[in-house]
């Protein structure tokens, strides 16, 4: 019945993406959680762990448990799930086991913890296939239901799911992503200076593929268990870190909800697959009631060896006692009550997904809040810290040098463009868990810092996009490039893309905002959410298609690859829908599937950020045995030469370093003359200089991606013209041949030439600046 997910432990190791090797665990299986499936009436457990140990078949156990009820005469029936089917089923009369000591059920509690071998004759191992010891996130659950012989009535059910010790999630995997988040972030600010650099622009891409992995655990469909496994190792992404129900953090959120109006329950100290509304996984079934169980007697496992144990056994873990009320076992809350009725039913999509991480439902928006404080705080910390030492140091500069006054005349375009990356970064967890809290309707605070996020973030990121597109709208798209202040401030929404496309960055920012609203107010269906965020995905992917909106084929094939991934993984979801039934082993190995294809774009991204820092080129330079001319990253991602002009010879702040060209501009031989002997031929220089503009042409700052066509020369011009002109070209040539005057803010072309009467007079092709 394994055989459809027999290989699924080969590409299990994909899931770990860039985690190490994890050492090898002993097979077994063992409860990971237990709830009562019914109201207890006879039977009230207070710690229940079994484990079953494939190495020598031997089962351990530590149980505390106790019957509150005298003169109960009782039947169990066993009954274990296994991906929705029912491999084992049995029931057993134990009035017939130990000699009828179980018949009626004693009143003592019975607390016991020991390792018992089984008899070969029972044959277990045959039994388990192997693949049940290695798959993660196993889906079975074992189930105990007493019945009371005479009239049937369900005096007690306990349900236990099974795990096997391996898991999708691994908190290897949080350190790995985390470790290239962190790499992302020192190469973008080592970057930033620059306008031209991708490594920061790199970084929201890196984040956003983290939050979008999380989000698409946060819908109303019906996951497998690996799959939210997996996506749980993105959570720290969204601002959810991994909390314990005794975290400070944790109590001091409840305690502000609870005096303002929250009335929503806590996070639960056990595991919060035990609260999981039954039709999901792992449980796989209908309702905890529905299944009835057979009553023929002992049934398919030849339990009458399983239980034929002396009396003295059972007499070894028990502790005679009187009668035990409710009361004498108030630790057994810990213990919790699912059945078709309670409210503490887990539902899926964020329910589940942020009890997964240990934090309660109504606390997942106060966590986000206070990770974001947390971060403003550090990066104003961060950005103070460095204003004062520009200040000081330009202060106790000796020779005054220049650059101190200009680093501190730019630091705060600087400051406002990372402050503007800070709000990208976190626009998708805010707006998905702002809008969400609101439809809990928990704590009034809550709400109102919700609004008071949001309205911060959104408006940032507005006021900036309004600012753009109006200096766009009222001269050109390129004066969003020539005004060094804007772009050094809001260059982060469009500096990226091409001058016509400045505009790139607004549908994706609208497309989080609409995949926001559908996973906050549409949870209670599934299939519209499915729906509408399949639509905006597929809309993203044939916006960029069209559009091409970056400046390199090499960018646009990565931002459609990460797009065209986005769309993939979300159609496969269809699989997840509850209505279409699907049985849960397609469900598991679709899970792996997207699993995988978002883990081989995390790993794309990682060598997207090494190219980006400069790592791979010096790693090739390094093998060929040259030396590396630049390690600037929009030369690498276009696949040019290190040499090429397009940013490695700029300030920090855009300028250019050394305006001067790295080759002589090749000049027309046949106007290249010698000095004259005498000075008084070197005094006309009109060619260079015009006397009615007041201005030369020579050096001119002209826009980027600018060229010269060459035009047929003028025929209307005298002889002694052109060879008065002539006589002066040299010292003109001279001038052209080494280096333009260093008070230019840009590199001239060097497709310069000459303008000279019998030579090509240029004429302007305007293609764009491509900044």
């Amino acid at each position: 019945m394994f055989s459809c997910v027999a290989r699924l432990r080969h590409i299990t190791p994909l899931l770990l993406l860039l985690s190490p090797l994890v050492s090898a665990k002993d097979d077994s299986l063992f409860t990971s959680s237990v709830t009562y499936c019914a109201q207890p009436q006879t039977l009230l457990i207070q710690q229940f762990d079994l484990a079953y140990f494939a190495k020598n078949s031997s089962i351990w156990f530590n149980i505390s448990a106790a019957s509150v009820e005298p003169n109960v005469n009782v039947s169990a029936n066993i009954m274990l799930n296994v991906y929705g089917m029912h491999t084992v089923n049995f029931t057993i009369d134990l009035c017939s086991l130990f000699n009828g000591a179980l018949c009626p059920l004693p009143m003592y509690n019975f607390t016991g913890s020991d390792s018992i071998p089984l008899p070969s004759s029972l044959g277990v191992t045959n039994k388990i296939p192997g693949i049940a010891y290695k798959i993660p996130d196993l889906e079975a659950y074992a189930q105990l239901s007493l019945n009371d012989v005479s009239t049937g009535e369900l005096k007690a059910c306990v349900q236990a799911t099974l795990s096997n010790g391996w898991s999708a999630h691994q908190v290897s995997v949080e350190w790995a992503t985390g470790g290239l988040a962190l790499l992302a972030l020192f190469s973008a600010i080592g970057y930033s200076l620059s306008p031209e650099a991708l490594a920061p622009y790199r970084l929201f891409d890196l984040f956003y593929l983290y939050q979008w992995a999380a989000s698409t655990a946060f819908l109303n469909l019906n996951y497998s268990s690996v799959y939210r496994a997996f996506a749980t190792n993105f959570a720290w992404a969204m601002g959810l870190f991994s909390a314990t129900a005794s975290s400070s953090i944790q109590l001091s959120i409840n305690n502000m909800r609870h005096l303002t109006g929250g009335n929503m329950a806590d996070a639960t100290g056990g595991s919060a697959v035990a609260l999981v509304n039954r039709k999901l996984s792992p449980y796989n079934a209908v309702s905890s009631s529905s299944y009835v169980a057979p009553t023929s007697g002992i049934a398919g496992f030849g339990a009458e060896n399983l239980f034929a144990i002396h009396n003295s056994t059972v007499a070894k873990y028990t502790t005679p006692s009187s009668l035990v009320t409710v009361h004498d076992f108030s630790s057994a809350g810990q213990v919790q009550l699912v059945t078709e009725s309670s409210t503490n039913v887990l539902e899926a999509g964020v329910p589940i997904y942020v009890n997964s991480v240990g934090i309660a439902t109504a606390n997942a928006f106060m966590t986000i809040f206070l990770v974001a404080l947390m971060l403003a705080a550090i990066m104003l910390t961060i950005l103070g810290l460095g204003y004062v030492v520009i200040t000081v140091a330009g202060r106790h500069s000796q020779h005054k040098d220049s650059r101190y006054v200009e680093w501190k005349y730019r630091f705060p375009s600087f400051a406002r463009a990372w402050l503007l990356r800070v709000c990208l970064i976190v626009f998708t967890p805010v707006t998905i868990f702002a809008l969400y809290q609101w439809t809990l309707k928990d704590s009034w605070l809550s709400i109102l810092l919700s609004v008071i996020l949001l309205l911060s973030v959104v408006g940032y990121l507005l006021y900036p996009m309004v600012l753009t597109v109006r200096l766009a709208l009222r001269s050109t798209p390129y004066s969003l490039y020539t005004q060094t202040d804007h772009l050094n401030s809001h260059g982060p929404l469009y500096a990226l893309y091409r001058t016509q496309r400045y505009f790139a960055s607004i549908p994706l920012l609208v497309a989080i905002f609409l995949k926001s609203i559908f996973i906050a107010f549409a949870q209670a269906n599934g299939e519209v959410q499915l729906i509408f965020i399949l639509i905006v995905e597929c809309g993203i992917l044939a916006c960029l298609s069209v559009t091409r909106p970056h400046k390199t084929r090499g960018a646009d094939a990565l931002a459609i690859y990460l797009a065209i991934t986005r769309v993939v993984c979300t159609g496969l979801m269809v699989a997840f829908l509850e209505s279409l039934n699907l049985a849960a082993i397609p469900r598991v190995a679709i899970g792996i599937v997207i699993a995988v294809i978002i883990s081989v774009a995390v790993i794309v991204m990682f060598f997207n950020t090494l190219v980006n820092l400069g790592l791979i080129q010096l790693l090739f330079a390094k093998f060929r045995g040259r030396p590396i001319a630049s390690a600037n990253p929009s030369v690498l991602e276009k696949g040019g030469d290190a040499s090429d002009h397009s940013g490695e010879s700029r300030s920090p702040f855009g300028r250019p370093r050394n305006p001067t060209p790295e080759r002589n501009i090749p000049l027309d031989p046949d106007v290249r003359q010698t000095y004259p002997a005498s000075p008084s031929h070197t005094t006309d220089r009109q060619s260079a200089y015009s006397d009615e503009s007041g201005s030369t042409t020579l050096g001119s700052l002209l826009p980027r991606r600018w060229s010269f066509q060459p035009s047929h020369p003028s025929h209307s011009r005298s002889n002694s013209n052109s060879q008065s002109q002539s006589q002066s070209s040299p010292l003109s040539t001279n001038f052209l041949s080494t280096a333009s005057s260093p008070r230019q803010s840009h590199p001239p072309s060097p497709l310069y030439t000459h303008s000279q009467s019998h030579s090509r007079q240029p004429t302007i092709d305007e293609h764009g600046p491509s900044l």
